[in-house]
């Protein structure tokens, strides 16, 4: 039997309309920011110097955003979802500011840190809060705005940062997040419910788990500079270890990073945070998609930043077209079909690499990236609501919401430094880069089917042992 999904007019209705614009624009924030960053940092390193810390600026910030996601349910908890958001939408800003004015790299670094403690922190949140401000038949939808806003921060990113950067004046798109950060946060503070959970003492933070985790990702990343076989081989048995120690560290701790039904008993919440992270790992490929098209197709760095955009605007069209689905049948048959659109999106766009492609082909590149996008976003839409189904219960409900993004922010981490190491193994040539990096990920698609078939599974175990 279908379940009841409300319509986009009652999600953005009076009622629901202002909470709504909170929790999308906290994941706004964290995906344009990061794309931001990304477009400006060239122009800010002429500037300020520091160009040997140049791949630091994601990698702090990402690894920020790990640590304070594990913060999410216990601010709920303590302080509950207005002073959670005030919270997270001043450190932002605080941390945007510092990014802004800074005179050095080390400073500049030092914001970006400061900004990823509050984004994990304001994307966890979306995930929770849901829950809390909007009825069930609303679920769906508000999923999929969720789920769309990472392919339109991914979008606004390149376009802000790339505006500022042209006027010769990156500090400003800083400041322009900041000041959306503030506004923010006003809204947050008028329409946010007040009330708190339990009040008592938060739970320890998991601090060795993250430390295997940064360890792995580090490993990894240091995996696609070094300059011997021997060496990259060496790391990526590092980082295996390290993910391997996370795990068996986990499953027997008492206080983890994801959810105990990930590691013990029946709950098919291991594969849906398997296919989440897979889905999410899939998109980190645009880190480098503007620079294969600047390098072979000669394109301008807008154009070339509107190709990396491709994957966001499929992800976004597919998440909200996706969302009006609500047959059971139909949802499964959609996760399937996501993570093989991704697969054929990009050995698509693997096979037409060439150097100075014609206009036919460049327009391939396009449909391509952005078949794939839809890949993402279709899935990934039935993936978070699956997620926020697992569990009745609140306090569980809270954890396994959380755990979601922190899956999506380690999911980015490791694809970042996968793509790293992908470039680096096809190298030196950028013809062979490009080649090797799109048929890596297409082979995340089919990793992804299999983990929706794992999936299916495990909810038949499930559905069975709760109908003994």
């Amino acid at each position: 039997m279908s379940d009841v999904v409300g319509g986009w007019r009652e999600l953005f209705g009076p009622e629901h309309r202002a909470p709504v614009v909170v929790l999308a624009g906290g994941i706004g924030l964290f995906a344009t920011n990061t794309y931001v960053t990304t477009s400006l940092l060239p122009s800010a390193v002429t500037q300020i110097g520091g160009g040997e810390f140049y791949a630091w600026t994601m990698t702090v910030f990402v690894v920020a955003s790990v640590a304070s996601s594990m913060l999410v349910s216990r601010a709920l908890d303590r302080f509950g979802s207005r002073l959670s958001y005030l919270g997270g939408f001043g450190v932002f800003a605080l941390g945007t500011l510092l990014a802004a004015v800074a005179p050095s790299m080390p400073v500049l670094l030092t914001g970006r840190a400061v900004q990823g403690l509050a984004a994990g922190l304001l994307a966890g949140l979306a995930f929770a809060v849901v829950r809390l401000v909007l009825p069930a038949s609303l679920w769906q939808r508000a999923v999929a705005l969720l789920s769309a806003m990472w392919g339109v921060g991914n979008l606004a990113g390149p376009v802000v940062g790339g505006f500022f950067a042209q006027i010769g004046f990156w500090r400003g798109a800083f400041l322009l997040l900041a000041a959306i950060a503030v506004g923010l946060a006003a809204v947050a503070a008028r329409v946010l419910p007040v009330r708190s959970g339990t009040g008592g003492d938060a739970d320890p933070v998991p601090w060795t788990a993250l430390v295997l985790l940064a360890a792995a990702a580090l490993a990894l990343s240091v995996a696609s500079i070094v300059s011997s076989s021997t060496a990259t081989g060496l790391w990526v048995l590092g980082a295996v270890a390290a993910t391997v120690a996370f795990v068996w560290r986990e499953r027997g701790a008492a206080h983890r990073v994801l959810p105990r039904l990930v590691y013990h008993g029946a709950s098919p919440l291991r594969w849906i945070y398997l296919a989440i992270g897979l889905l999410t790992l899939a998109s980190t490929i645009e880190t480098f998609v503007p620079l294969f098209g600047q390098r072979l197709g000669g394109m301008s760095p807008l154009v070339a930043g509107l190709l990396g955009a491709a994957i966001s605007w499929g992800w976004t069209v597919a998440s909200l077209i996706s969302s009006t689905v609500t047959s059971d049948r139909v949802r499964r048959r959609v996760q399937v079909a996501g993570p093989v659109l991704i697969s054929l999106g990009f050995v698509g766009y693997a096979a037409l690499q060439v150097d100075g492609p014609s206009g036919a082909v460049v327009t391939g590149w396009f449909v391509a990236l952005f078949v794939a996008g839809c890949g993402i976003g279709m899935a990934m839409a039935h993936w978070l609501t699956a997620g926020l189904r697992v569990s009745d219960d609140p306090h569980e409900a809270a954890h396994v919401s959380a755990g979601m993004n922190t899956t999506q922010l380690i999911a980015t981490a490791f694809g970042s430094a996968m793509a790293g190491l992908l470039v680096a193994v096809g190298g030196p040539e950028i013809l062979g880069s490009a080649r090797v990096l799109s048929v890596g990920y297409a082979l995340v698609g089919v990793v992804a089917v299999a983990a929706v078939f794992g999936e299916f599974a495990a909810d038949r175990r499930h559905r069975a042992q709760h109908a003994r």
